[in-house]
């Protein structure tokens, strides 16, 4: 996986961000979801490459990034600090404005990235979520049950952190393997490395403090942004999979509308792991959204 990249830490934001980086041309930011790494581009990343310098990284708290400790208000997990370190990590490589192909967490931190940085971000992609805000205050029974990790991940430390470190191979196949895709989208090289990352210490913590932080001081961030009518301005491109929970139980487009000066979007034929399980579409997809921006 990922042929001629590199890999590289950096410290960033007072902490270490790990980070693959291939190709030559504009910057372009790849961000990974939960539970796993940014691995997940692994059947995208080289064709991006021939495009853009690409930086695949590993969120705080997950995959070889570093670990950080719980923080009062889980401060030290929200989207506003993750997504710093990510503008510092493009910096510190060499990009002041790059673009963004983001899924689930990472996403979250996209968006995050997009609002308090506006002039980092030339484009983004979001795949398979809604805003935060949104999902939250529209959960219903369907959501609940398809997206149970949400609600387990935020009880209070430390039930979740060791039931995750007791078996993490069986959390990571309830959590990838309840998917409408099952396991099927994940090659072995891969659920390795999620495996083992997810059994790196402080990787249990910094998963369950990724959540709280949405449920609490996130959700203060967005609603601060509502209240005053700051919304997204870079061009955005929403995708969610067609037998995915996001596009059954919310309404993406008109979502994201609320939030996004410029957006537009569209369901592919998958469920929610897109890069993993529709690759070749998504790379049309993207493609074209990124190369507009390149024509002018």
């Amino acid at each position: 996986m990922f042929a001629g990249f590199t890999q590289g830490t950096y410290h960033v934001n007072g902490v270490q961000i790990h980070c693959r980086i291939g190709g030559d041309g504009p910057g372009l930011l790849l961000l990974h979801g939960h539970p796993q790494t940014h691995v997940i581009w692994h059947k995208v990343a080289q064709s991006l490459a021939k495009h853009f310098t690409v930086v695949a990284a590993d969120l705080r708290g997950y995959g070889d990034s570093e670990k950080v400790p719980a923080s009062e208000h889980h401060l030290a997990h929200s989207k506003r600090v993750m997504a710093l370190d990510q503008v510092e990590l493009m910096k510190a490589v060499g990009f002041d404005c790059f673009s963004v192909l983001a899924h689930d967490r990472g996403a979250r931190v996209a968006h995050r990235l997009g609002l308090d940085h506006p002039d980092a971000v030339e484009r983004m992609v979001l795949l398979d979520i809604a805003p935060t805000l949104s999902m939250y205050e529209q959960t219903h029974l369907e959501f609940a049950r398809a997206y149970w990790h949400w609600f387990f991940l935020i009880r209070p430390a430390p039930l979740p952190e060791i039931l995750i470190e007791t078996d993490p191979q069986l959390y990571l196949h309830s959590v990838l393997g309840a998917r409408s895709a099952g396991m099927r989208p994940f090659t072995e090289a891969a659920q390795a490395e999620y495996l083992r990352c997810l059994r790196l210490p402080g990787t249990a913590t910094g998963i369950c403090e990724d959540y709280r932080a949405s449920a609490s001081i996130d959700l203060e961030h967005d609603r601060a942004d509502a209240a005053t009518g700051r919304k997204l301005g870079c061009p955005l491109l929403v995708m969610w999979g067609e037998q995915g929970t996001v596009g059954k139980c919310f309404s993406p487009l008109a979502e994201w509308q609320q939030v996004a000066l410029d957006v537009r979007g569209k369901p592919l034929p998958a469920g929610h792991y897109i890069a993993e399980e529709v690759p070749e579409i998504l790379l049309d997809e993207v493609l074209g959204f990124f190369t507009i921006n390149s024509a002018g």
